[in-house]
């Protein structure tokens, strides 16, 4: 079912963008376009399996509560049909005119709807007195491995789109900037991702540096996301808060052992994207909602 849903929504969110944003790269330079292109490619997949992991979620919720349903065949075909066809419908929507806001949505709902479902499948039930990291854990570590490693890919992508605002509000002399906060964002993402892909119990060492490299990156992207944005005093207030709360956290965590890996990773976790709710609307604000192809062969150089 959670497959047959994926497709079918990943298909929809093709077709939308393909019949609503096949002219949005005209005029582009390559580089541009390509990355238009690969970002639109990201959000099909993050789509498919925002909307997998809603299926299987709910499948979780209702074999607990209605424990010893069997379902024939055709009650299987239209729970598909159904789970097919929000999915689709939402995928569908959102290739229409996809905005950064969006995106944030979408990671917020993708990290609430994964996370639930791991736990829930969770084959260590005390992994929140020590760290996230043990939900990816065993034979059903895959719900939190596959969560993570998608939710990298939606914050790279959420850093091409923030770029795309950036240069659309401050233009070609920006791109250096814009671009240094773009790499940071997918560096971050790249952090997040190599997370899920090394588990905790077969490359402890290696999970740890990834973790520590994808915290030190994302609070990166935020400063200097601030700093390219400008004298926006709301911003720059929620960021310098941010920055300190994380460090005390830190510090609570790992000197005086007043909280667990656990609270110290949703904490985080909340503060960012808190961050990146008010981000995203600001921009909204601020930046035109039209395309604009850029002047320069490359961002880097003129």
């Amino acid at each position: 079912m959670a497959l047959v849903a994926a497709v079918i929504a990943g298909g929809a969110f093709a077709v939308s963008s393909v019949v609503h944003r096949a002219d949005e790269t005209a005029g582009m330079p390559p580089w541009q376009a390509i990355v238009s292109h690969v970002s639109a490619v990201a959000v099909g997949i993050a789509v498919a399996g925002v909307t997998a992991l809603g299926v299987l979620l709910a499948g979780e919720v209702l074999a607990t509560g209605l424990q010893g349903l069997t379902l024939p065949a055709p009650g299987g075909g239209a729970f598909t049909g159904v789970a097919a066809a929000v999915g689709g419908r939402l995928a569908f929507r959102s290739g229409i005119r996809l905005s950064t806001a969006d995106l944030a949505a979408l990671l917020f709902s993708f990290l609430v709807i994964g996370t639930l479902f791991a736990m829930i499948t969770a084959t260590d039930p005390t992994w929140w007195e020590r760290s996230f990291s043990q939900l990816g854990i065993g034979i059903g570590g895959w719900a939190f491995n596959g969560t993570v490693v998608i939710a990298g890919l939606l914050i790279a992508t959420c850093g091409s789109y923030l770029g795309r605002d950036l240069h659309r509000m401050l233009g070609d002399d920006a791109l250096p900037a814009i671009a240094s906060v773009v790499l940071t964002w997918a560096g971050a993402g790249a952090a997040l991702a190599a997370v899920g892909m090394l588990p905790l119990d077969t490359a402890r060492i290696p999970h740890a540096i990834a973790a520590f490299s994808a915290l030190g990156l994302l609070l990166a992207a935020v400063v200097l996301t601030t700093v390219v944005v400008g004298a926006r005093p709301v911003l720059r207030v929620l960021t310098i808060a941010l920055v300190v709360l994380v460090a005390a956290g830190l510090v609570l965590t790992f000197g005086f052992r007043m909280l667990s890996v656990a609270a110290l990773e949703g904490i985080v976790v909340a503060l960012v994207l808190l961050w990146l709710s008010t981000l995203v609307q600001l921009l909204a604000i601020l930046a035109p909602d039209v395309p604009r192809p850029s002047a320069r062969r490359s961002p880097l150089r003129a």
